[in-house]
């Protein structure tokens, strides 16, 4: 599937917000400062659409995107970031679990993004096991894998397979287009 048109449709910051529709929805998810957001520019071509920043923990709310006028990717916050106060991680943290747990949201997947050069947290296995719980349809994109040497490259997948029980993970680099279709291949495998 090749993207043609990409636009933010909202940010939303409650429950009752949230764009309850047919359209498939794609949840890019993973901690503070993961490349979410440069994921999200690189694979629709847009330098600016979705907000990223140097600085962890800007992004508050969950942005929705509309992909073609078929499926929205949607760019949560990231997780984990320990400066936020504590009211306002449970905010984001209930926030992300109400969206997980609604049974509104018929037509879902879950991307967990990684830092290749930090690999899997124990925030990530956190998500993993509610998303296996929840009985959700995920993987993992292995984002930045540039930074990574040629040998380093296969034994990172590998260790990640390893610790998340042979989930599938995508190499992603926005510096390689051709990474980008691949992760397009996957995503568009769901959507049907």
């Amino acid at each position: 599937m090749k993207i043609t048109s990409a636009v933010f449709v909202k940010g939303v910051i409650s429950s009752d917000q949230v764009p309850i529709n047919e359209k498939f929805q794609i949840a890019l998810m993973g901690r503070s400062n993961v490349g979410k957001s440069t994921l999200i520019n690189t694979l629709t071509s847009r330098k600016h659409l979705a907000r990223s920043s140097s600085n962890p923990g800007k992004t508050i709310r969950m942005d929705f995107f509309l992909i073609n006028n078929i499926f929205y990717l949607v760019d949560f916050p990231g997780y984990g970031y320990s400066k936020h106060t504590y009211e306002k991680r449970e905010k984001l943290r209930k926030m992300t679990l109400w969206y997980l747990k609604s049974t509104m949201i018929k037509n879902r997947l879950v991307i967990i993004i990684v830092d290749s050069m930090i690999g899997i947290t124990s925030h990530d296995i956190e998500m993993l096991e509610i998303l296996r719980d929840l009985k959700i349809d995920h993987f993992i994109v292995a984002n930045k894998i540039d930074k990574l040497k040629m040998g380093e490259k296969e034994k990172l997948i590998i260790k990640i397979q390893n610790e998340t029980q042979n989930l599938v993970v995508i190499p992603f680099s926005s510096k390689d287009k051709k990474r980008g279709i691949n992760l397009m291949k996957r995503i568009s495998s769901f959507i049907g």
